[in-house]
């Protein structure tokens, strides 16, 4: 049963995001959290399937290993047309990877000359010229991206960033072309081919570029990049629109979690606390009595899971707070402690009968996944672009990348009946 799409996502939020782009414009998509079962044979009428990994901060050989393994069952055992790497529309990775290493490796695998990269998402602000990528018009190295705590960007020039990812070589399509049509595209494509370029990155303003796009490429076998692309793909293959499932838990009892130090997460944190309870994770604790402070975290979010708006737990910081942290207790161990207190937070919020949980940050979103242990989820309304209600059984999830949504996002989210 042959599905037009399969999406390998480098982290959970990307997955949602491409999802919902995907189903706003009609597709049937099925979700899956994690590697799928390899030995599984695929018999669902879908258009997409996406699955969300947790490669982006693997180590490269890890993030290759895993994608290629998604690659093969989605070719082998769901017959997909056309594979597409879903990554950051920020482009989030290191000299060491993990775009390039994963790209490649794909393309070996898939046995294509090329792959073209589209990672803008015009419709949150994130737009490629001159192969240059911007952040609502500020260069991606001048976004605040440049003090991720993870993937640092400090530099907006993607044919750079690539290069020091690959021993390829890297080419652009200009904005110029992109307007001239299809048959330019097609024509540019085929030049650089010719010139032995591997890896194309395509400058996107607007929305009609990303459709000029899809028209061009919607044919290719391996693709890359951001949702608005794979938006744009769905809306081209001309799918018949239909409402999205709002299968809320009812009576809704929910959490609000951040795991995010974006600008945009600690903006809507700190409007949110106007109005809500909150507590500030405590890393010391996560470090030294994690379950006993995960216990208290639990009863203290309990006791206000009636409030007006539901309790939010937070490890959110400015850039000054964050390095001081990350000074005292070293980056990977303050990491790893605050995603395992919202893992095992998670877990015993879910067993007390907590039903939605709202999550700010990629990583966060992931470790609050699999501590749930999801399988399986279908694509809802969308909450903010890039944001939508996810649902599996009895729970409901909005998974937030750190800059996605406005100040007012936590407050949105809980508008469950509008």
């Amino acid at each position: 049963m042959a599905v037009t799409t399969g999406v390998i996502a480098d982290d959970f939020t990307g997955a949602t995001d491409i999802a919902s782009f995907m189903a706003e414009q009609g597709w049937r998509v099925a979700l899956l959290p994690g590697m799928p079962d390899l030995t599984q044979q695929w018999n669902e009428e879908v258009d997409a399937i996406v699955i969300s990994l947790k490669s982006r901060s693997l180590p490269a050989e890890q993030a290759v290993a895993q994608s290629l393994a998604c690659a093969r069952w989605l070719k082998q055992n769901a017959g997909v047309r056309q594979v597409y790497f879903k990554y950051c529309s920020t482009f989030d990775s290191t000299p060491r990877g993990n775009i390039g290493p994963v790209s490649d490796a794909l393309m070996e695998a898939i046995q294509v000359p090329l792959i073209v990269h589209c990672p803008a998402l015009p419709q949150n602000g994130r737009t490629v010229v001159h192969g240059h990528l911007f952040v609502n018009g500020v260069l991606l190295n001048e976004s605040g991206m440049e003090k991720h705590p993870l993937n640092p960007m400090t530099d907006a020039n993607l044919s750079r960033l690539l290069s020091a990812q690959t021993p390829n070589a890297v080419g652009n399509i200009d904005l110029n072309t992109i307007r001239n049509g299809v048959q330019a595209v097609t024509h540019a494509l085929a030049s650089l081919k010719a010139e032995g370029k591997r890896h194309v990155i395509v400058d996107t303003l607007d929305e009609a570029d990303l459709h000029t796009l899809a028209q061009a490429l919607h044919d290719s076998p391996l693709l890359a990049g951001g949702s608005g692309l794979g938006g744009a793909l769905a809306a081209n293959a001309g799918a018949q629109q239909t409402s999205p499932p709002q299968d809320f838990p009812h009576p809704v009892k929910a959490v609000v979690f951040s795991g995010s130090c974006s600008a945009m997460s600690n903006r809507q944190v700190n409007r949110y606390k106007t109005a809500a309870t909150s507590r500030l994770l405590d890393v010391a604790r996560c470090l030294s009595d994690a379950e006993r402070y995960t216990d208290e975290l639990s009863q203290w979010a309990m006791s206000h899971i009636s409030d007006p708006h539901a309790p939010l737990i937070y490890a959110t910081q400015p850039p000054d707070a964050l390095k001081r942290i990350q000074q005292e207790y070293g980056e990977q161990p303050a990491s790893q402690a605050i995603e395992h207190t919202f893992a095992r937070l998670s877990a015993k919020l879910q067993a007390a009968g907590v039903n939605t949980f709202i999550v700010a940050g990629g990583e966060t979103s992931g470790t609050v996944v699999e501590a749930l242990q999801v399988t399986r989820l279908s694509v809802g309304k969308t909450i903010a672009p890039g944001v939508p209600w996810v649902f599996s059984a009895e729970l409901a999830l909005a998974l937030k990348s750190g800059n996605f949504g406005d100040e007012d996002f936590f407050f949105t989210a809980q508008e469950y009946k509008s």
